[in-house]
Order: C-alpha cells, then sequence, then structure tokens
C-alpha cells in the first residue's frame, strides 16, 4: 500500500522519473498539451525552490518537471529531496514510469541513442544495473505506470486521461483496471480481485468473441448468484476502505480485478464495482487493459 501525505489544495506538481526509454518524455509532452507547464531534466537541488516558485506563479500552479539519471547525482540525491519536499500550498505527485527489457532493449536500438548507465557495458547490462538503482525511488512513487505493451499515443492518452481529471478534481481518482492474469498483475495496482472462481464465458461459444461491455455477456454472468453475491460484499468493503484511504490523503486508488484473459469477467465485475461508488466525493474511471486481446 502506498502512503502518501495528506493533500493541500493549491498548486500541483507532478515529477516524473523512472527507467530510460520507457516513455518519460511522451508523457512530459502529454502533459504540456494538457496545458501544464514542463520542464525536461531539471537538476534535483532545484526541485524545492521551483515548488516555491509554483506557489506564487499563476503560470506555474499545475507544473510537471522530469528528473532521472542523466544528471549524475540524481540516485544520490533524489531520495531524501523528495522525502524533505515539504510545501505548504502545493500537492505533489511522483509518477514513475518503467517498461520490460525486451521491450527497453527493442525501444533503444529503434532509435540508436545510449542508454545512459551503458557506455562501457552492454545495453542490457545498463538497463538491469539501472532498474536496480531506481528501486528505493520506485517504492516512493504515487503512480506507476507500465509503457511495455502501449503505443506513444496510447501512453499519451492515458496520462492526459489521467491528468486533465486531476487538474480539475479534488477527490480521489478511483480506477477500476480490468486485466487478464495470462499477462500479468498490473504493476500500479492497489488492491487485486482475482474473479476466476465466476462461470467462464469464454467456454460457451456464442459469447466467446464479445467481451464483459456487450449485454450478452453481462446478462449471462449476472443469472449467476455468486456474481451479485460478490459485487455486493466488494461494494460493502469499498464503502469502508474509500473514506479511510481520502481520510488519509491517498490521491489515486487503482482496484485491479483480473480473470484469466481479461476479456469477459473482469471487465464485467470492474464496471460493476465502477458503478457502486459514491459520486462526488471520487473522480471514478475504468480502463480495460487486455480486453482487446487476441
Amino acid at each position: 500500500m502506498k502512503k502518501q501525505r495528506v493533500r493541500p489544495s493549491g498548486a500541483r506538481l507532478v515529477v516524473i522519473t523512472g527507467l530510460s526509454g520507457s516513455g518519460k518524455t511522451h508523457v512530459l509532452r502529454a502533459l504540456e498539451d494538457e496545458g501544464w507547464f514542463c520542464v525536461d531534466n531539471l537538476p534535483t537541488s532545484l526541485i524545492p525552490r521551483f515548488a516555491e516558485l509554483a506557489i506564487s506563479s499563476q503560470r506555474l500552479r499545475h507544473s510537471a518537471l522530469v528528473v532521472d539519471v542523466r544528471e549524475p547525482d540524481f540516485l544520490a540525491r533524489f531520495p531524501s529531496t523528495w522525502k524533505g519536499l515539504d510545501v505548504p500550498g502545493i500537492h505533489k505527485t511522483l509518477l514513475f514510469l518503467e517498461a520490460d527489457e525486451d521491450a527497453l532493449v527493442r525501444r533503444f536500438s529503434e532509435t540508436r541513442r545510449p542508454h545512459p548507465l551503458s557506455a562501457n557495458q552492454p545495453l542490457v547490462e545498463g538497463i538491469r544495473e539501472e532498474r536496480e538503482a531506481l528501486r528505493p525511488v520506485r517504492r516512493s512513487a504515487d503512480l506507476i505506470l507500465d509503457s511495455t505493451d502501449l503505443t506513444v499515443h496510447q501512453l499519451r492518452a492515458r496520462v492526459r486521461e489521467e491528468f486533465a481529471l486531476r487538474a480539475g478534481a479534488d477527490g480521489m481518482v478511483v480506477t477500476f483496471m480490468s486485466f487478464g492474469f495470462k499477462y500479468g498483475v498490473p504493476a500500479e495496482a492497489d488492491l487485486v480481485l482475482d474473479v476466476r472462481f465466476l462461470p467462464n464465458p469464454n467456454f460457451v461459444p456464442r459469447l466467446r468473441r464479445l467481451t464483459g461491455l456487450d449485454r450478452a455477456v453481462q446478462k449471462w454472468l449476472d443469472a449467476h448468484p455468486e456474481t451479485g453475491t460478490f459485487c455486493d460484499k466488494l461494494a460493502s468493503l469499498l464503502r469502508w476502505l474509500l473514506p479511510r484511504y481520502l481520510r488519509e490523503g491517498k490521491s489515486y486508488l487503482t482496484v485491479a480485478v483480473g480473470c484469466t484473459g481479461g476479456r469477459h469477467r473482469s471487465v464485467r465485475l470492474a464496471d460493476a464495482l465502477a458503478s457502486t461508488v459514491p459520486a462526488g466525493r471520487y473522480v471514478v474511471r475504468t480502463h480495460h487493459r487486455d480486453m482487446r486481446q487476441p
């Protein structure tokens, strides 16, 4: 469970970091398109001063910074700088970008750009060294976004959706994400629910090619009593949990609902659970990660 300070109202500062090649630049451009003030490769030592400026400048009220291992002292300085960043009137968010090894190798090979840590060693060794060195930073992240299976356009759309909502919202963003266990558990999940115990529409020929968004699949699943019982029990738990997360200042909560392939059961249950969250205090969104997998 990620810990976060109580959220003040006022300016917002998003600090973007993570693995080289994971898409930090694309994220920054997406935020810039949404009207955020963006700075790439700001020295870590200047982050506290920048946060203070953001309080007094309307132009900097929504700012995003990219900081990473391109700065020689980043690994030594950033954890303590971030932990000690306490500027009244500003809400800070640490966004960590990552991708799997094969994806990073492919991206560096395609762009032919050097990896910051692979000057005197093979590319894959630089990637592994950076991943290991960034583990403490990753543990401090408020949001973790895995870009492995996202195109540039999909990544930018995810970021615009996330932060366009946050820019005007006072409540917590609650995301219900459906996924398939065969494709891996989402890295950004705070709560993981396994619905593979429910009857599987994939074994019904007329439903196999449909998804949990189709009415026929929904009716078939809802006809089984355990579907409604599960939703009722989880809705009760969420009604108890969400105010407590909000009270602790948590800005984001991702509830990941998984079935085998992420196409039928998890999609239906993620949507059903999202509909039970009270409107007003929360920004509710759904994301069906694997629904279109072949």
